[in-house]
């Protein structure tokens, strides 16, 4: 006969297994500024892209296993366009896109031998501030409204804290775009360490704009925002 587990043993491994996977990955800060919505990860690479556009206003950024959560990425752009096409492009929002990856993560978090290993952040721009969304879907399908800014990746509650202390209440309407993206490399790198800018993915979802919202910067416009770089060494180093 198989041995037996006790279902919340189970259930605890896997949990344990998948944020095992995930701390060993690089985190991502996502901010509401006054134009719009911010995400910032730490990626030094140039292709493999933590954060895509999924639909018109709408951005999916992830953490964790790389396969796993581009995976889920091309899923919801799938299930997006899909119903804009049946539908209307308006009908088309985040809320829904993030139910859907709650069940599908879920699914496979209770039902499959091995976890995904992934946290992934589906946030929408809307025509107004009041209309900003932003949602936190963890490894077991465990949905987290987020408001003002969401950290994902290993250490996130160190890194929350980090970004509350720095933007402090002006989060949201009264944080422009440099302080949002300097505040989330900062929160990022810690006091300890140096985060360039060659070493960071930053994209943005611009209020007002027209279809579509998704912008990506490059490393020029990074240093055009931070500088060189943002922490402890660079701090130090002499401005060029």
């Amino acid at each position: 006969m198989p041995f037996y587990v006790a279902p919340e043993q189970v259930m605890k491994d896997r949990a344990d297994y998948a944020r095992k996977g995930i701390a060993r990955g690089r985190a991502l800060v996502a901010i509401r500024y006054a134009e719009g919505v911010a995400m910032v990860a730490e990626n030094s690479s140039a292709t493999l892209r933590k954060i895509s556009e999924l639909y018109d206003r709408i951005a999916f950024a992830g953490v964790g296993r790389y396969n796993e959560f581009d995976q889920l990425r091309v899923a919801g752009v799938r299930a997006a366009d899909l119903k804009g096409f049946q539908y209307s492009r308006d009908d088309v929002d985040a809320r829904s896109l993030a139910n859907q990856y709650a069940q599908i993560l879920g699914q496979i978090f209770t039902h499959e031998m091995k976890p995904m290993e992934v946290e992934i952040l589906v946030a929408e721009v809307g025509q107004t501030p009041d209309g900003d969304q932003m949602f936190h879907i963890n490894y077991d399908g465990t949905v987290v409204d987020k408001r003002d800014f969401a950290a994902l990746g290993g250490d996130a509650a160190t890194i929350s804290t980090r970004v509350a202390e720095s933007c402090g209440d002006r989060v949201g309407d009264s944080l422009d775009l440099g302080a949002a993206v300097s505040a989330a490399v900062a929160a990022l790198s810690g006091p300890d360490r140096t985060i360039f800018a060659s070493e960071v993915e930053v994209a943005l979802l611009v209020r007002g704009q027209t279809r579509p919202c998704f912008r990506r910067l490059g490393e020029d416009g990074v240093v055009a925002i931070i500088g060189e770089g943002i922490g402890a060494a660079a701090a130090d180093s002499p401005k060029t």
